[in-house]
């Protein structure tokens, strides 16, 4: 699989812009996922032939916050992308995540409460 960054619910689109010019340099694919496709399995918005997708079609609220889905990085990559957000100026991204076994199955909207809720766990810490 290609390096691929996911974006969901980047809808300023100043803010989207400047991110995708910040990750250009990177050489990966920049895929925006829009709100129909959240029942998608996060692993086949991502590229992975093995993960199957669905039928149904969302029509709920949008998430409560972008989130940023990074699949098939090496962990070099993982912290270049965490850099060029950094030096995009966007400022902060809360909810990031990895493609990993475990969660490529996973719909957008469960990838996003599972993220929230690591999110909301660390501040408390």
């Amino acid at each position: 699989m290609k390096a691929t960054v996911l974006l969901f619910h980047f809808s300023e689109r100043d803010r989207r812009n400047r991110l995708t010019r910040a990750l250009l340099p990177l050489h990966m694919k920049i895929k925006e996922i829009p709100k129909e496709h959240y029942l998608q399995p996060v692993g086949w918005l991502a590229g992975e032939k093995e993960v199957q997708p669905v039928e149904e079609i969302y029509r709920g609220d949008e998430l409560a916050g972008e989130m940023l889905l990074m699949a098939g990085l090496s962990g070099g990559q993982v912290d270049q992308v965490l850099k060029a957000i950094r030096k995009s100026g966007i400022g902060p991204i809360p909810y990031k995540a990895v493609l990993t076994e475990g969660n490529k199955n996973w719909n957008v909207l469960q990838l996003f409460e599972e993220i929230k809720a690591e999110h909301e766990q660390m501040r408390k810490e």
